[in-house]
């Protein structure tokens, strides 16, 4: 019965405001009633009786309308627990030398349409596009890698990631989120998530950026963007954690093509090739009345480079959320700082860059959050939905990026020897195979 819990809970939670839109009006129409003259009475009276009458024809699609949302939330919540899920642990090796390129193959693995292609598929058996969740951890200061799954996914994940990193190891971890429960009195968490300041299509500054596609780039030489975030995670003190979490699925044609019935078409591919004719308009002479041929700058040109090279590839929607949690005597602001300039390494601010959104901050007036209510309501929510990884359905639905193998594989890949975090998680040895000419 947890799917109605999420119907609900906000109505529970809200109600005293929901009672209060409609009984003090209630209660000043009967205490003013005297002052009012008949005229008004008589308006009001005919309004409410009108209400009531129509409600034969009003009342019928208010609860189609909600027998539809509590059958949808039901059949996909039963859907996705049906599943089984498996937490991954990736540990690294004392070496990597492969590039992010190879992250970048194994994701395309990972873009799975299937599962909704009917509406049977759909409304019927609840089925969903599936969806992963990249996750990078710092606990106490110990970083760890992390592919959250369904099981049946479990053997194309591993033999993606051994595909590309034969000196890995991949093994089923515990899930570490179930270890912390928000509790005021005790602990505390800060929960942000993020988002493009431009339009989708625009890309963040990735590895290619960076010089990081060759593998024969001296380590010494490399400036990896991830360095940032394991630099943060790794210095996360005792008794605190930090979690970055990509939760990702694939993005699919959204729209109808007009002029058609059934056809789609793809929004993003759309949006970046009306941003590719808005600089090519722009870079017409205002003067050149003959020719109307483009002549874009060199910055302009890097930009239809860039869009052209980013709709290219398979893209995501992704959803970015990171949390800070400790307990109260450890908690400590400054993180906070830090959690929310995470991915300003991936900024490119003449094309994309992140920025926070729907953080959890406190109210500015104590009569809007009585007893800090609302807020740790937000916070409770907030470690829900990463304990659910939760983003595209209830219980969290956010407003995801769409981001392509290249953006995912510059924040989420397996850092080289160039990053030296003492506790970034490593095994002591390279994993081999074993010898072929052992005796039987």
């Amino acid at each position: 019965m947890l799917y109605l819990f999420y119907m609900f809970e906000d109505v529970i939670i809200y109600s005293p405001v929901w009672l209060s839109a409609i009984i003090i009006p209630a209660l000043a129409v009967i205490f003013f009633s005297p002052l009012l003259s008949q005229q008004y009475l008589d308006l009001f009276a005919s309004v409410f009786s009108w209400i009531a009458m129509s409600s034969f024809f009003w009342f019928p699609v208010f609860l189609i309308y909600v027998f539809w949302k509590t059958w949808t939330l039901y059949i996909r919540s039963r859907y996705l627990y049906s599943l089984g899920w498996v937490l991954l642990e990736i540990k690294l090796p004392q070496e990597i030398t492969k590039s992010p390129l190879a992250m970048e193959t194994f994701l395309m693995h990972l873009y799975q349409t299937g599962k909704e292609t009917t509406f049977i598929d759909r409304y019927l058996k609840g089925q969903l596009r599936a969806h992963f969740s990249l996750e990078i951890v710092s606990i106490e200061g110990q970083v760890k890698f992390f592919i959250y799954t369904q099981k049946g996914f479990r053997k194309l994940i591993e033999a993606g990631l051994y595909a590309q990193y034969h000196t890995i190891e991949i093994h089923e971890a515990p899930d570490y989120t179930k270890s912390f429960n928000f509790n005021p009195s005790e602990n505390d968490l800060y929960v942000i998530d993020y988002k493009l300041k431009q339009a989708d299509p625009y890309p963040i500054k990735t590895y290619i950026d960076y010089s990081l596609e060759k593998e024969s780039v001296d380590e010494e030489n490399k400036v990896d963007p991830i360095n940032t975030i394991i630099e943060f995670m790794g210095s996360i003190g005792p008794n605190q954690q930090a979690w970055l979490q990509l939760i990702i699925r694939a993005h699919k044609k959204n729209r109808r093509k007009p002029g058609t019935w059934f056809d789609e078409t793809d929004t993003w591919k759309d949006e970046a090739k009306a941003e590719i004719e808005k600089i090519r308009k722009e870079a017409i002479a205002k003067d050149d009345t003959s020719t109307k041929f483009p002549n874009p700058t060199k910055g302009q040109q890097e930009r239809i480079a860039a869009l052209e090279r980013s709709i290219s590839k398979y893209p995501f929607d992704v959803g970015v959320r990171s949390i800070y949690l400790g307990k109260k005597d450890f908690f400590n602001g400054a993180n906070i700082s830090g959690l929310r300039a995470l991915l300003r390494a991936y900024s490119a601010p003449h094309l994309n860059e992140f920025s926070p959104t729907n953080w959890v901050d406190g109210f500015d007036y104590p009569w809007q959050d009585y007893n800090n209510i609302r807020q740790n309501k937000e916070k409770r929510d907030g470690l829900e939905a990463f304990k659910r990884r939760s983003f595209f359905y209830k219980p969290a639905i956010g407003k995801p990026v769409i981001l392509n193998t290249e953006e995912l594989a510059s924040i989420f890949h397996l850092p080289g020897q160039v990053s030296q975090t003492p506790n970034l998680s490593r095994i002591p040895s390279k994993r081999s195979q074993a010898p072929s000419n052992l005796p039987i």
